[in-house]
């Protein structure tokens, strides 16, 4: 069995959905060690998250933030946790919503995902600075 495990940070992201697959592949190359196993990747905020979804039209990623900002907006008269603006509290919401992790079969030294699947940045604060994830891989 093989561990390997590395925190990178991610330059600071617009507010919205950004693809990082391959800034992952890049900065893990030790991903290419493992033929049959998993990758997981964590976020290590609470106003950011991660999923997977296309990879290939930007539109649904502008859906995403729409749609999230209908589900989950800003300036709701009940939120109490105002003190960060008016984005922090339904930053945090969305996060919980969207989940802090992902996780991908590895095969064959490659992320084992499908032709029109990537890997989500959801920044959902609309001045962010940097964000670190924890990338890991176990597999033989």
């Amino acid at each position: 069995m093989q561990l390997y495990q590395k925190e990178i940070v991610l330059r600071p992201y617009s507010r919205g959905f950004h693809l990082i697959t391959s800034i992952i592949r890049d900065e893990f190359p030790e991903i290419e060690r493992i033929q049959m196993g998993f990758l997981q990747v964590f976020i290590k905020h609470t106003s950011a998250s991660l999923t997977i979804n296309e990879n290939a039209d930007p539109t649904v990623r502008q859906d995403f933030e729409s749609h999230l900002n209908v589900m989950i907006p800003e300036n709701a008269s009940y939120y109490k946790h105002i003190y960060e603006g008016s984005d922090d509290m339904p930053a945090h919401i969305k996060a919980s919503v969207m989940g802090s992790s992902v996780q991908i079969p590895i095969t064959r030294g490659l992320l084992n995902m499908g032709i029109w699947q990537g890997i989500y940045l959801c920044e959902h604060r609309n001045h962010a600075s940097s964000r670190s994830i924890v990338i890991s891989c176990m597999g033989v």
